[in-house]
């Protein structure tokens, strides 16, 4: 049977906390009210939050809808429809923008509890400042949060996203790295099987002359064919070793050139296929391993390709530095110029050193030698310590993919936080400009979705402030126009004109009664204006019927406010 979900310690904790807040602001407004009730106004609101905070977690639309419950209950007072629910709505609102990725049907919910504020207005036809109080407040307690809550979803959206691409590229750069590093070894394993394959077939060659020396026994001549035979055999499984290191049939394998090929060969190849070369030997080659020869011809080969790829039409310089136990190579390319060609010709390494500068640095450290590459001066520089005698050397193991990310991730994601990484900013695979990236895709997807919210949450406040400003400045004038103060009010007396009078009254009459007021008894013929004693625009105050007949004034009375 499936078992219940359990929240976290720190959900709990946060959900506590969230209601103490909400409780704390719940409390305060009934101790402010003027009048208020034990039941209705503080246990039946604490009851209610303390379903709706939980419930936001896995219904926050229900929990919004609870909370604007207690807003329509507020507009049943008669003092004033302002009360402390305000902030649990906009807490639940904001809430219900973080946690629900959709915003059809949060639009929708926001409308419907729109509506139902609206409706409660109409229904308990309470006075002009209620309806502003609905259509103005809570609107913005329901709608702002919310686009605050979706710019800050969307916002920790693109920051795991930008967290998951640096994963992605860390992990595929070790990828690329390991391969690089088995495809070198291969060759290197391809090294040894033509050197070392050449001296088993001069030991067969010599033992099978042996075999025909007339000073050997049967026995010898046995001996020695037998030891051809395991030579032989050695041979063919060091063949078939390296046939199955090799990469499959059909696959590029960058395969270097002959085994006699030098780095003077190629050299001289450069310099006839056009290539600025100019390269100098120093001191005495003594006799130096295959491996080393062939190390050494991969450093000169990958550093040519590189400095005719990158840097096409630039000089290039090569120092071969012959010590005692040890040959330094130096290559230097310079910048390319400004009127160069935009791609590298077909040089004469074209095709090789595809493996770059990771799999060069493998194939050196299992030498035991070093190489260093960088910016040198404008240019690129390529540096190799190469032994005379091959050493190996116990290479550091790659971290592995899924371990805390590296310098590089972490740079990427302060980067994600602080601000949207430009898109030429993201690391390119070469030769696939006309293929877009997936990462590339994803993380453009990201920042427009992000960009969308961002407009949205901005734009939404200046298209409701034109909505409602205008309406409430009108609101407003209209309310602090029509006041008639208590020390005018006691000045006008009955029977006389409306001319004598028009100095004490306001510039307009009070639009807004309610319809008590309207339905009250007015003696025959007479038409009475009504005043509002006071310039609170949020409560209910006194009003003031002034009745007229013939623009004589005949009867003045106070309509008190309907609070108790």
């Amino acid at each position: 049977m499936p078992h219940p979900r359990t929240l976290p310690a720190r959900s709990v904790l946060g959900d506590v906390a969230l209601w103490c807040v909400l409780a704390a602001a719940t409390g305060y407004g009934f101790r402010e009210a003027r009048t208020a009730s034990p039941v209705w106004d503080l246990l039946l609101p604490l009851s209610v939050l303390a379903v709706a905070v939980p419930l936001s977690r896995r219904r926050p639309g229900t929990a919004v809808v609870l909370v604007n419950g207690l807003c329509a209950l507020g507009m049943a007072d008669s003092a004033t429809p302002g009360n402390a629910h305000v902030l649990s709505l906009a807490a639940l609102s904001c809430l219900l923008g973080v946690r629900v990725t959709a915003a059809r049907r949060p639009l929708l919910l926001l409308a419907g509890c729109l509506a139902v504020d609206l409706a409660t207005c109409a229904v308990l036809r309470t006075p002009a400042v209620w309806w502003f109080y609905a259509l103005t407040v809570l609107p913005a307690a329901l709608l702002l949060p919310w686009l605050a809550g979706r710019h800050w979803r969307g916002r920790r959206e693109l920051v795991q996203e930008g967290w998951r691409l640096a994963r992605s590229l860390e992990e595929r750069q070790h990828l690329v790295a390991e391969r690089a590093r088995l495809t070198e070894r291969a060759d290197i394993a391809a090294d040894m099987h033509d050197s070392l394959g050449h001296a088993l077939s001069l030991v067969a060659l010599r033992a099978g002359a042996l075999e025909l020396s007339p000073d050997l026994t049967d026995r010898d001549r046995t001996d020695l064919a037998e030891l051809r035979g395991t030579i032989a055999d050695a041979v063919e499984q060091l063949r078939e070793t390296v046939a199955v290191l090799h990469d499959p049939p059909g696959t590029e394998t960058g395969a270097g050139p002959p085994v006699n090929d030098t780095v003077e060969d190629l050299l001289s190849r450069a310099v006839a296929s056009g290539v600025p070369v100019r390269w100098e030997q120093h001191g005495t080659a003594s006799t130096l391993s295959p491996l080393v020869e062939r190390g050494l011809y991969r450093v000169v080969q990958e550093a040519l390709t590189n400095a005719v790829k990158h840097a096409p039409a630039s000089a290039v310089r090569v120092r071969i530095t012959h010590e005692a136990a040890r040959t330094r190579v130096s290559v230097v390319n310079a910048a390319p110029p400004a009127d160069g060609p935009a791609h590298a010709p077909g040089g004469p390494a074209s095709g090789v050193g595809r493996r770059g500068l990771t799999g060069l640095r493998e194939r050196v450290t299992v030498l035991g030698g070093s190489l260093r590459a960088g910016p040198y001066r404008d240019g690129f520089h390529v540096t190799a310590v190469l032994p005379h005698q091959a050493t190996a050397r116990r290479r550091a193991p790659a971290p592995e993919p899924g371990t805390a990310p590296s310098t590089q991730a972490r740079t990427l994601g302060r980067r994600t936080e602080s601000a949207l990484p430009s898109r030429s900013a993201l690391p390119r695979a070469p030769d696939t400009d006309a293929v877009t990236p997936e990462s590339a895709q994803r993380l453009a997807s990201a920042r427009s979705a992000a960009r969308r919210r961002s407009v949205a949450a901005f734009a939404a406040p200046v298209v409701a402030a034109a909505f409602f400003v205008p309406a409430a400045v009108y609101l407003a004038w209209q309310l602090t126009t029509s006041v008639l103060p208590p020390s005018r009010f006691d000045e006008l007396t009955t029977g006389r004109p409306r001319a004598e009078l028009a100095p004490l009254l306001p510039a307009r009459a009070y639009p807004y009664p309610p319809d008590r007021a309207r339905s009250a008894p007015r003696p025959p013929g007479a038409r009475c204006e009504f005043y509002r004693s006071g310039r609170d625009l949020l409560d209910e105050v006194d009003l003031y019927r002034l009745c007229w007949s013939d623009n004589t004034l005949v009867t003045k009375d106070t309509v008190p406010a309907s609070r108790t």
